[in-house]
């Protein structure tokens, strides 16, 4: 049975992953987060209070619960609360990484490390794992540190890039642009939408199944983990839109410009997910099939 310690379990992909592996008789899950444990439910895994940004809480917890496995999701991902707070954000995003590839090098541990397309400019994509980072954020400079680390650390490693996660979490903490849309518009409010950003949205369960994928088969490198739908902001709105029968009227396409944001965003990114699909057999569903899977979840 291999032990397999989650980082950021209070988060949203941390949730989905404590989810899905917290029956399968062939790992043992530890879920960890600052503080409190804040999921719903107690079966099929143990708890461990664990602040990332502590060189000896990694340590000892490393020592004491000698996983096989680590899947480290916790993170500062506020893009402009990254550029405003530099440095919890570099304790938050690259300091945790440094600690840890220590110990995990130390205790032959395989690290799995969520990354994010905020490492490129926006300029050409969607990219694969080959393409050349260029942040233009602090968050994205923060991120792309935290890779290095492992590029040049003797640790087994594996990163797993992802692009807009939306999904829903137990306590509803996170919004994202289809609970966005359907709120404002079911609530009769005008909204802007960019025409001039593009991503491949990544339903949360889809890069939870892309990690475990990762992690059953300790496949070290860089993967693309997200969506396959290469989409404008304004085009996820109107799926949304027609999905639940509303107002699309009262959506106004419009570009980023017409926003004050305190980090700058790149505009086309998105990942070609070849190497994902071949080497992992990852297979996301659409978005349209994503609006639905989360239509669902918020009835349920």
């Amino acid at each position: 049975m291999k032990k397999i310690l989650i980082t950021g379990s209070n988060g949203l992909l941390g949730q989905k992953l404590v989810e899905m592996l917290a029956n399968r008789p062939e790992f043992e899950i530890i879920a960890s987060s600052r503080g409190f444990n804040r999921l719903p439910f107690s079966m099929g895994y143990t708890y461990h209070s664990l602040d990332i940004t502590s060189e000896q809480e990694i340590r000892e917890a490393i020592e004491t619960i000698k996983p096989h496995i680590i899947i480290h999701t916790a993170a500062m991902t506020n893009v402009d609360q990254c550029e405003v707070e530099k440095e919890d954000c570099w304790a938050q995003n690259v300091k945790s990484v440094e600690y840890l590839a220590e110990a995990c090098q130390k205790h032959d541990v395989f690290l799995l490390h969520l990354s994010t397309d905020f490492i490129f400019d926006g300029a050409d994509g969607p990219y694969d794992e080959t393409a050349e980072p260029n942040p233009v954020s602090f968050y994205g400079w923060s991120k792309y540190a935290a890779e290095k680390i492992l590029l040049h650390s003797k640790v087994r490693w594996a990163i797993a890039r992802t692009v807009l996660v939306y999904g829903i979490a137990h306590d509803m903490s996170r919004s994202n642009v289809i609970l966005w849309v359907k709120s404002s518009l079911e609530n009769g409010k005008n909204i802007k939408v960019v025409t001039d950003q593009w991503r491949t949205p990544t339903l949360a369960e889809d890069l939870a199944k892309g990690c475990i994928l990762i992690a059953e088969k300790e496949a070290e490198g860089i993967f693309n983990i997200s969506g396959k739908d290469f989409l404008t902001p304004f085009e996820m709105a109107q799926k949304a839109a027609a999905y639940f029968g509303l107002d699309q009227s009262l959506m106004e396409p419009v570009d980023a410009s017409t926003f004050t944001q305190t980090a700058k965003r790149p505009a086309r990114t998105g990942f070609i997910l070849d190497k994902a699909v071949s080497v992992l057999g990852y297979d996301p569903v659409s978005f349209d099939e994503g609006i639905a899977i989360l239509a669902g979840q918020i009835t349920d």
